[in-house]
């Protein structure tokens, strides 16, 4: 079972994020595998007394991600425009919730995985403290 492109951070609350992981341990049999995508929250780009970070400034196209390290939820700010001068502009906001690694594990062990492996990337570069996503693999005990 797969959940990629970080799909577990639109689950905006930790018993929910839980919940995911029961319900994938519901449909698996022993030795099944669940396999999480996810970005690592860049925090320590934030200085102490800023909960914005600008990810994205360039022609046509604005973002800004906005904290909110007491409930881990980030909103992702996206700004659209025509790049040659039109008055017009879109807006897209994007609602999430960070899940540290660790977390991540807690969570899968509530749910009866164990993890397998956490690779910095999809092509299994090693994961480090510089990664910026992981890709983690659970597995439930058994054959």
């Amino acid at each position: 079972m797969y959940l990629v492109f970080n799909g577990i951070s639109n689950v905006l609350t930790q018993d929910e994020q839980i919940a995911v992981f029961r319900n994938a341990a519901r449909h698996l049999e022993p030795g099944g595998r669940f396999v999480v995508e996810l970005w690592v929250p860049d925090l320590r780009r934030l200085p102490p007394d800023r909960t914005a970070n600008v990810f994205t400034a360039e022609a046509g196209h604005l973002a800004a991600d906005v904290f909110d390290p007491v409930e881990q939820l980030v909103v992702s700010h996206h700004v659209t425009f025509d790049p040659d001068g039109g008055s017009e502009a879109r807006i897209f906001r994007s609602p999430h919730r960070y899940v540290w690694p660790s977390e991540l594990d807690l969570m899968a062990r509530l749910a009866g995985f164990e993890l397998e492996c956490r690779d910095g990337d999809w092509s299994g570069g090693a994961f480090t403290a510089e990664s910026a996503d992981h890709v983690s693999v659970y597995r439930l005990p058994g054959p």
